[in-house]
């Protein structure tokens, strides 16, 4: 591992010392660790460079809260180290780092991979909002929440080992350079620029990604003069993790037919690849939990499921917050002991916990139903709940908006007060 001065980044090297230099770039909350898997392979072709964002993976904490300076402080630590040109393959955050690079310092790129990246992520508020509440509520919330953006409910059922390492990576985050990466995103938007990107481009994107997704990367692809789009069926957003053989082997095929001592490569790049079928799974390094191979059918665990009691108490705690579920009970006495039982139980024990939906799309579900009915009360703490399951307030906007078609004006009326009440609570900087 490397020393890290302050306008650097903590880096490592894998593969021949003469080789040519293939850098890897992770996605926010993540750190190289993403990469494990592509590690082996690839190292066998190139002088695989690895970094961590600041304050991720033990990285030293110097924010920065712009791509263009993440990508000038990658180039200042290539400098130090005599990288002078190099392949680039980034996800998401990472893929930011790569396009901005190729269209700010094309000499320096001799091939570009983006995995999950768009020309622009989101909205503006949707990540300052998301800065917010990380500095409002601390990054567990978005730690847990985490494997449901990033793999496909299959997999993260059948992967509980990666689950939790996922989880442990972005609850390790320092906040401070978390929500300036935040700040980074926000601000990121290259649409207008993108016929400018004179490397040739690899646009990966998983088929279940829900967080950046086919419609982005197709929008890579229109812009960018030299791109082709490679689709990886059964992966969401953190592709490589989840179907590490399918994309070494395209990362493998890129940039050993795309590697240019100049980026004009005369292609016009308007056509999709999809991947070849997965692959056995590559062992990983040790760093990192190693995937199970999932078998078809799921056979039921009844016996060794935990008790029903303890694991739905263990949900609504994680749902709903520890400061409300002590408060409830607290208030229950001999005549409403047994309700609160059966609501931990059957509510949060048995529907909250099933794998059939992730808590994001349940708290979408749970809002509805509450304003179907006329629960503000409910209303109030579940609209807290869904911060904490990883909606955004805009997202939440969004589900008042339809209830507002669907349930009636004057019942999205009243929601929309409640819910405006708490997320001005949850988001309002504490003095």
């Amino acid at each position: 591992m490397s020393e890290t001065p302050k306008n650097t980044l903590q880096y490592r090297f894998d593969g021949p010392e003469d080789a040519p230099v293939l850098v890897l770039g992770p996605s926010l909350g993540t750190t190289w660790h993403m990469w494990d898997r592509q590690v082996p392979e690839l190292s066998k072709h190139w002088r695989v460079f690895r970094f961590d964002m600041p304050g991720h993976g033990g990285a030293p904490a110097h924010p920065v809260d712009s791509v263009g300076e993440l990508a000038a402080r990658l180039l200042g630590t290539l400098d130090e180290l005599g990288v002078q040109r190099f392949g680039y393959a980034g996800c998401a955050l990472g893929g930011a780092i790569g396009a901005e690079l190729a269209l700010r310092h094309p000499h320096r790129v001799a091939s570009l991979a983006l995995i999950a990246t768009s020309p622009r992520f989101g909205t503006a508020d949707e990540f300052r909002q998301r800065g917010v509440i990380v500095r409002t509520n601390g990054l567990d919330p978005i730690a847990r929440s985490s494997p449901e953006r990033w793999f496909t409910p299959g997999f993260a059922a059948a992967q509980p080992a990666i689950t939790d390492w996922a989880v442990q990576m972005v609850r390790t985050t320092d906040p401070g350079c978390y929500i300036a990466a935040c700040e980074a995103l926000a601000a990121f938007d290259i649409r207008s620029e993108l016929a400018g990107t004179g490397v040739p481009t690899l646009v990966l994107v998983g088929s279940e990604d829900q967080v950046t997704g086919q419609a982005e990367a197709r929008t890579l692809v229109a812009g960018i003069p030299d791109a082709r789009l490679a689709v990886v069926p059964g992966a969401s957003h953190l592709a490589p993790v989840e179907q590490p053989a399918a994309v070494t082997d395209l990362l493998l095929r890129h940039f050993t037919s795309a590697w240019q001592a100049a980026p004009d490569t005369g292609a016009t790049g308007q056509h999709a690849i999809v991947a070849p079928p997965v692959k056995p799974v590559l062992a990983p390094p040790p760093a990192a939990p190693a995937a199970e191979p999932a078998s078809v059918e799921q056979p039921e665990a009844t016996d060794a499921r935990p008790d029903r009691y303890e694991a739905g108490m263990k949900v609504r705690r994680e749902v709903l917050g520890d400061a409300h579920v002590d408060r409830a009970l607290a208030a229950a006495d001999e005549f409403s002991q047994d309700f609160q039982d059966l609501v931990t139980r059957y509510a949060w024990g048995e529907v909250w916990n099933r794998q059939g939906l992730d808590r994001r799309t349940r708290s979408c579900v749970t809002l509805t139903a509450l304003v179907a009915g006329g629960h503000l009360e409910e209303l109030a703490f579940h609209t807290r709940a869904a911060l904490r399951n990883g909606l955004t307030p805009a997202e939440i906007k969004e589900v008042l908006l339809q209830t507002a078609v669907y349930c009636g004006v004057p019942a999205a009326n009243s929601a929309f007060r409640v819910a405006q009440q708490v997320i001005r609570e949850e988001t309002t900087p504490q003095e």
